[in-house]
């Protein structure tokens, strides 16, 4: 097997791999909203120890057993020992799963990929009702975004009970989506080594040019400071390290098999642990690095709607009193309000309730995260900015690059096992395979295109690999440190790299990260018991926001 095994071209490819997996989506739309959620600056306290203690130790083992035992997830942990198949056969199922729903937001990223060529953006105003008398009532009680994100992407049904049928046009992106995944790992190391140069590069790229279109944007240097602003009481708070230490366990993929898939094509002298710290501070340097991108961009459309919002109230107050043009600034507004209010009681009466609160704290105190920040936020700033077309596809583009990555590690955990199989790959070639896996995976997907498909995209998303994953790198350590035994996994390792394995990693391995894995689960288990019922977000047509 080791003969035969393909390998990468060179180890910078692997690395490549490695950084194209692990920096995902999550980094972009997930760590941005817990540096909101939990302190701003203060909340990279936490996120460097669980790095230290969690991700660096958990993402160095997961290499050393691929690269030992050169073979997938289920062919590695059935070698340790026969028992522990299942730790493989679990990393496929999870792998499995996440493929299913994970590749849909590629479909949705390139259906707002293709609407990105159209002047106006169509998510930038809301469209005509029936009659040409007004604009469409759902719109206008909600946002051009919210609108194009519900009503004309997802054409989304009022509840998970009523599935609709399914979506001819995300369906095909879909389609597309999973036609280009296809095309990217038909040869398996040899057509991904080469793809994953450009989905692990150019993220940055686009990053690197919106930092830059960021920085000057009015309103930019508001969400930078409210980013950078530590607020040290939050690392009191449990909920806080306790993120940071998930935010760390999923950004890296651990779990999923994937990293395994990739290592197992490594030479066996390969410096895994140097390459183990590299993926690591990368992914987690991009976090930041896209924080400060977001939250620049997160500080221009809070500043928008804030201005946006003194001008209405300003216009209205002046109209209403007949005040001096100019009169009224956002320094003297609540002053003069407040005069307003004493002086004409019964005429302010009539117009207070049409008088926004206008605020730029509270603008910047809005949390989204996931499709929310990704779909609506940054469209939502973006529809505002000059050339908005120009920075719609670099965003979207951007979204793409780092989606098909994720999914590059996520489809090799499946068919690194499957084209192990000697039963398999003696009846099916490599290209067959792939296709199967890509087939079956789109035809299951077809179900997150129906008009409920994203209330099964949430239930997936947040229920379908959280407690499985904690529990498959819990058993990993337990199986790599005390039943395969930590001094004979030191020993190979030596004998494999020529270098000792520090005291650190085997503290690490054989206490500390077993000890917070078990923490996590216990939380996790308890906050599910403790919900009690599942719950699921919908979209009221009716309101001006979701329930």
């Amino acid at each position: 097997m080791e003969k035969t095994r393909p390998l990468w071209a060179n180890p910078l490819q692997f690395v490549f791999a490695c950084i194209s997996y692990a920096v995902g989506l999550g980094n972009v739309w997930r760590f941005p909203y817990l540096c909101q959620m939990y302190g701003g600056g203060s909340f990279l306290v936490p996120y460097i120890i669980m790095l230290i203690v969690e991700g660096m130790p958990l993402l160095y083992l997961e290499l050393a057993v691929g690269q030992r035992m050169r073979q997938g997830s289920i062919g590695a942990w059935r070698t340790i020992s026969p028992y522990l198949s299942g730790v493989g056969i679990a990393s496929v199922v999870v792998s499995f799963f996440l493929s299913m729903y994970y590749n849909v937001i590629n479909a949705w990223a390139f259906w707002y990929l293709f609407h990105s060529f159209q002047d106006p953006l169509p998510w930038s105003v809301c469209p005509l009702n029936g009659n040409h008398t007004g604009y469409d009532e759902e719109c206008e009680k909600a946002s051009s975004t919210q609108y194009f994100w519900y009503r004309k992407t997802l054409n989304i049904s009022p509840s998970l009970q009523e599935n609709g049928g399914v979506q001819w046009e995300p369906a095909l992106c879909l389609l597309l989506a999973w036609l280009v995944v296809y095309l990217c790992i038909l040869r398996g190391t040899e057509s991904t080594g080469k793809v994953v140069y450009f989905t692990a590069s150019l993220p940055y790229c686009v990053l690197i040019i919106y930092l830059i279109r960021g920085l000057t944007l009015h309103g930019a240097t508001n969400g930078l400071m409210y980013m950078f602003t530590p607020k040290m009481e939050q690392l009191a708070n449990p909920k806080a390290w306790v993120n940071a230490a998930t935010q760390i366990f999923f950004s890296l993929g651990l779990g999923f098999g994937s990293l395994i898939a990739f290592a197992s094509y490594n030479e066996p002298s390969n410096n895994c642990q140097k390459h183990a710290i590299i993926v690591s501070l990368i992914n987690s340097f991009t976090s930041i690095f896209a924080s400060i991108v977001t939250f620049s961009i997160y500080g221009f459309k809070a500043t928008f709607n804030y201005e946006n919002c003194l001008k209405k109230v300003t216009l209205l107050l002046t109209n209403t009193f007949d005040l001096e043009d100019g009169f009224l600034t956002a320094s003297n507004l609540e002053q003069v309000k407040g005069y307003l209010a004493s002086a004409y009681p019964s005429k302010y009466s009539e117009v207070f309730p049409h008088i926004k609160n206008c605020s730029l704290e509270s603008e910047l105190d809005t949390a989204v995260q996931g499709t929310g920040l990704a779909f609506i936020v940054y469209t939502e700033a973006i529809k505002n900015m000059e050339v908005s077309q120009l920075w719609s596809v670099l965003y979207f583009f951007m979204l793409l690059m780092l989606g098909i990555g994720s999914m590059l590690g996520n489809t090799a955990a499946i068919l690194t096992p499957l084209t192990d199989s000697k039963i398999i790959s003696s009846h099916l070639p490599k290209e067959a395979i792939s296709g199967l896996v890509c087939l079956v995976n789109c035809a299951i997907g077809m179900v997150f295109t129906m008009e409920a498909g994203n209330y099964w995209f949430d239930i997936f998303n947040d229920y379908a690999a959280t407690l499985s994953l904690l529990l498959i790198v819990l058993v990993e350590t337990i199986a790599v440190c005390y039943v395969y035994g930590l001094r004979r996994f030191e020993s190979d390792l030596k004998a494999m790299t020529g270098r000792a394995v520090s005291w650190y990693w085997k503290v690490m391995w054989a206490g500390v990260s077993p000890l917070l894995i078990v923490s996590l689960f216990v939380f996790y288990l308890s906050d599910y018991i403790l919900t009690g019922t599942l719950k699921y977000q919908a979209w009221d047509a009716s309101q001006d926001d979701r329930l």
